[in-house]
């Protein structure tokens, strides 16, 4: 996979985000963020979590929606359950996926990281695409950033979220980045 000047990432489909900014001065990507998203939850058809990247929610099309529409988040990247990947920020600037977050006691993760949304939940597996196209995804960035940790948002967010929740295969994911991974470890 190759990359744009600006971190974009060519062979994935680009929606660009109104929701994101500048990292700080001399701030490197270090640390890979992994999310779970379904909008509405548990339900993968649709283009929902694409509108919501980009503030056009529709809080009239589900009672869920409206509890959200008003949120500015975004994440670098989204694998659906087809494996497509779409991406949103370019890796040189800050996506709002992490909120108040900490990692291995460095706060404000957005700072220094890049997000990775997978489509799914916390009540079912993902797909085989997913992960292949996640393997993809990680090495592409680990080419091109000093990336030292893996995370998942209930690593760096203990308490207050729980994705990419329990049926992330986190072994997969340490015996393929030993050194990256939190090998296995899920939020008290």
């Amino acid at each position: 996979m190759r990359w744009r000047g600006d971190g974009w990432l060519k062979g994935t489909r680009w929606v660009l985000s109104p929701n994101q900014g500048a990292r700080p001065a001399g701030c490197m990507v270090s640390l890979i963020v992994l999310h779970s998203i379904s909008l509405p939850p548990d339900d993968f058809s649709g283009s929902w979590i694409e509108r919501f990247f980009l503030n056009r929610l529709a809080p009239e099309k589900h009672p869920y929606f409206a509890t959200i529409a008003d949120l500015r988040v975004s994440a670098h990247f989204l694998i659906r359950r087809d494996g497509q990947v779409i991406q949103f920020v370019g890796c040189d600037r800050r996506a709002w996926h992490a909120g108040q977050s900490a990692w291995r006691g460095r706060e404000n993760c957005n700072d220094y990281s890049v997000g990775i949304e997978l489509e799914g939940s916390d009540l079912q597996p993902y797909d085989a695409l997913q992960y292949a196209a996640l393997w993809k995804l990680i090495d592409a960035l680990r080419g091109r950033y000093p990336v030292t940790a893996i995370a998942g948002h209930c690593h760096i967010a203990p308490g207050r979220k729980t994705d990419p929740g329990p049926f992330f295969d986190w072994l997969a994911l340490g015996s393929r980045y030993p050194a990256l991974s939190p090998a296995g470890k899920v939020a008290a």
